[in-house]
């Protein structure tokens, strides 16, 4: 799509029509629309974005009509609906996939709600969301859950209901949505057609996960913040240098652009996302969805995006793009300081961020990936992977730089991609075991992906890890309060049935003002 006509879209896509318009109701659909579910995110204290897409299966697209259709939706205090908050009539354009994104602004601070959708008789399943605490507001717990790489094929949502049980407050998903790669052959289940390649492949591939009835459940239960690794364009891309795996495209902007385009209309996020670069989406502008979020004086949440802007990685075999284990030694181009994970502006961005962090008790930066050092020993040296941080060092040390440097309170960094779980502390100098301690990290396994290799002696060689393993799936659960997070690491018996019991593979805490990780017994 050109930048003009994408323009004109979010445009029209982004007027609030008052409820008192009857289009909505006028709206003759043959199917529910609303199989797709509906989803909430990008909440601040006084806003939220309300998500949907029209949605009637066919056989090679969605069989709504090819028109503009407006879209009715309504939030209130309770489930009936008999306190109404707000209402209106939001346009879902053919342009974005009939996709809504209702962004509903002036609502109370720190409260919960429920809302829906209507287009003619057609009523939507009813979500639940929430505002944040408001500026310098003293809160009390927050409960908030963590999880990445949902691969269709390889199991089930199964550790969704168990989420939802939890009744947490917020959901942040790290990356690694939807994968991009054609049937599994050793799948539980399967995906239609193959790569992910056209900007109508990525809209079936998340159609098919949209309709997954455990992820709907878990989206409508509470308001969600996301961010993107590599499978929702192409496994192990940087920047704009095509990654591995499929059919090698001429122009792989073009396929860059088709993915971001199909995340946003099946996230809930603001339509600012995809205006704020300066080029044409199809000249690889940027799709800004870093942002932070803060919860009152308890919580800032940063979110961060680890591939738009990354330099390649080092040392790959005839200089591609792709990920691999490189020697730590002889890769000279590992310790280049121009080299990025974030990109220069992302990371100047994030400092300003951080020199505001004495406003809150705790402040998480949630990526996509394992960010302490994870040393592989071989004969030949040590071997490190050069697809997260460790191929790019001296990013790590901007970043552990910028915590010391504004004496960030309670530093804590999430990540997922690895499929395991991993729980460590930020060093100083990972290279120097007994370097100061600056903070915590907790990386989480995958929902359904593929298991990871992490031998015994991965933490003996990498001491600023206390706890890993890549054998189970499942989520981060963390209660966080003013004096502490308790973290649990929460698995399901086996992801490739349809229905899995839970149980708590490991717990720790860490008390306010500590950096400390503390195993709690379960």
């Amino acid at each position: 799509m050109s930048r003009r006509r994408l323009l004109k879209d979010l445009a029209l896509a982004s007027l609030l029509w008052p409820a008192s318009n009857p289009a909505w109701a006028q709206a003759k659909l043959n199917k529910n629309p609303f199989a797709l579910g509906v989803a909430s995110g990008s909440a601040t204290h006084d806003s939220v974005v309300l998500w949907t897409r029209l949605f009637d299966p066919g056989l090679f697209s969605s069989n709504i009509p090819d028109e503009t259709i407006p879209v009715k939706w309504e939030i209130a205090r309770d489930e009936a609906f008999s306190q109404m908050v707000q209402e209106g009539v939001s346009p879902a354009v053919p342009g974005l996939a009939h996709s809504v994104h209702a962004e509903v602004r002036r609502l109370p601070a720190d409260q919960w709600f429920y809302y829906r959708f209507m287009v003619g008789t057609h009523v939507s399943p009813t979500g639940r969301t929430r505002t944040f605490a408001a500026p310098g507001q003293t809160s009390q717990a927050l409960k908030v859950a963590f999880a990445s790489c949902q691969h269709y094929e390889l199991g089930y949502f199964n550790a969704y209901p168990h989420v939802v049980a939890e009744q947490p407050d917020l959901m942040v998903f790290l990356g690694d949505y939807i994968y991009e790669y054609p049937p599994a052959k050793a799948g539980v289940r399967s995906v239609d057609g193959s790569w992910c390649l056209t900007l109508s492949d990525y809209r079936k591939r998340y159609a098919l996960y949209k309709q997954d009835k455990d992820l709907q459940q878990v989206h409508a239960c509470c308001p969600w913040l996301v961010t993107w690794d590599d499978h929702e364009v192409q496994n192990d891309y940087a920047g704009l240098q095509e990654g591995s795996g499929g059919t090698v495209l001429t122009d792989f902007r073009k396929r860059r652009a088709a993915a971001y385009q199909a995340y946003y209309e099946h996230m809930p996020l603001k339509s600012s996302v995809l205006t704020q670069g300066l080029q044409g989406l199809e000249d690889g502008a940027e799709v800004r969805i870093y942002d932070q979020y803060r919860f009152g004086n308890l919580l800032a949440i940063s979110m961060l995006d680890c591939r738009q802007y990354r330099s390649p990685q080092a040392c790959t075999p005839g200089g591609k793009t792709g990920s691999g284990v490189v020697d730590k030694n002889s890769c000279t181009a590992l310790s280049q300081d121009d080299r990025s994970l974030l990109g220069m502006a992302q990371e100047q961005w994030l400092d300003k961020q951080l020199q505001q962090s004495t406003q809150h008790t705790w402040n998480v930066i949630a990526q996509s990936t394992l960010f302490g050092a994870c040393i592989f020993r071989s004969s030949s040296g040590p071997k490190v992977w050069n697809d997260g941080w460790d191929g790019y060092p001296d990013a790590r040390k901007r970043l552990v730089s910028q915590l010391i440097t504004h004496k960030v309170p309670n530093p804590v960094i999430l990540g997922g991609d690895v499929h395991a779980n991993w729980v460590g502390y930020i060093k100083e100098d990972y290279d120097k075991p007994d370097s100061k301690t600056i903070g915590v990290e907790f990386c989480g396994t995958s929902i359904s992906s593929y298991d990871a290799h992490v031998s015994a002696s991965t933490p003996r060689n990498n001491p600023h890890f206390v706890f890993a393993d890549g054998t189970r799936k499942g989520y981060l659960i963390a209660t966080i309060t003013s004096t502490e997070i308790r973290m649990h690491l929460r698995v399901v018996k086996d992801h490739r049935t349809r229905v899995s019991d839970i149980e708590t593979l490991a717990s720790f805490k860490v008390a306010a003002g500590a950096s400390r990780i503390e195993p709690v017994s379960t």
